[in-house]
């Protein structure tokens, strides 16, 4: 398989924190349109579209799907049989802490599910390690010292480079950060729900990860789909609202949600920009974002939503009335 020889010179990289660590500012997430319900041809174009573009980082967890774990091997089908003369040119992540398997051991955040999880990504994945080993969730019944010294594990036994959190909230984090620091095994990225509509991360959480110098990584930017042209004329048949295996509820695409979607929308028009791109590069637009997840039904949305990169600055004009329509009731 021969790749596009100039992917690292047209894609945009940044710096993860202060690791040594640099990710594309687009990363694919497998969260949906990887599994066994999904076309498999078609997700193995994305992958390789997306690493022709210069996408490095992929990003899964144990229960990506459906069926659960399906993103896993997949993904690793596609790896061994296409691209593991690449594996050192790629950063591949994986979580767990969401229901996976059945009994009191299959969620959550002790080190006998965080082990074992991993242990099962790795054979779904053919992979000896992983890049990123993430925290899915905070576990409110299991100590975070016993979490963190689960992390902490795995690094120390070679089957991740780095580990991450998804999903913690500003003091959860802190805590962390402090153990974790402790063990000398320092976190690498949080990656927190973000884009428009969710801006919960403002400012405590993405100010505690600039001081302490880690990177972070948003997932839903796009709102799953929300932000994007698809829903200003309805609920298309093809779209996430439509989709049985989703989690976006058509009840979701409400008529005060969609005039707002038509405002920025037009925003989005007048910076020769899709919203989908508008919304990506709004995202970017703070210093400690260090990069997007995308998630994708097609290469063109990924080629879509690639061609953010053309367009990252913003005026002040246009930040003031983008917050202003958000703020709309």
């Amino acid at each position: 398989m021969k790749f596009n020889k100039n992917r690292y010179s047209e894609m945009i990289y940044k710096r993860c924190g202060k690791s040594g660590i640099s990710l594309p500012i687009v990363s694919l997430g497998l969260w949906h349109n990887f599994g066994d319900v999904d076309d498999f041809e078609n997700a193995r174009g994305m992958i390789f579209r997306s690493f022709d573009l210069g996408i490095t980082h992929f990003d899964l967890a144990n229960n990506y799907g459906p069926s659960p774990g399906s993103a896993e091997r997949n993904f690793g089908k596609i790896l061994k049989e296409d691209l593991y003369s690449h594996r050192d040119e790629l950063i591949i992540s994986s979580k767990a802490g969401y229901l996976m398997w059945d009994g009191p051991y299959g969620e959550w955040g002790s080190r006998k599910h965080l082990i074992s999880s991993l242990d099962q990504s790795l054979k779904r994945l053919q992979l000896d390690y992983v890049d990123i080993f993430y925290h899915h969730r905070h576990d409110p019944n299991t100590p975070l010292e016993e979490t963190m010294t689960a992390l902490d594990q795995v690094v120390r036994q070679g089957k991740a480079l780095y580990v991450g959190l998804s999903n913690y909230d500003q003091v959860q984090t802190a805590k962390a950060v402090e153990i974790l620091n402790e063990l000398g095994t320092p976190i690498l990225i949080h990656q927190p729900k973000y884009n428009m509509f969710n801006r919960w991360i403002e400012p405590d959480l993405l100010n505690l990860l600039e001081d302490k110098g880690i990177g972070c990584i948003s997932f839903s930017p796009l709102a799953q789909g929300i932000l994007t042209d698809k829903y200003i004329d309805g609920i298309p048949a093809n779209s996430r609202a439509a989709n049985e295996h989703g989690f976006l509820q058509p009840e979701a695409i409400t008529k005060g949600l969609v005039n707002k979607i038509k405002k920025l929308n037009q925003i989005a028009l007048n910076r020769g920009q899709t919203l989908a791109q508008l919304a990506l590069v709004w995202n970017l637009r703070n210093n400690a974002m260090t990069s997007v997840l995308i998630g994708a039904r097609s290469v063109q949305q990924i080629e879509e939503n690639v061609r953010c990169i053309a367009n990252l600055n913003f005026t002040e004009e246009e930040l003031k009335e983008i917050d202003k329509i958000i703020s709309e009731e």
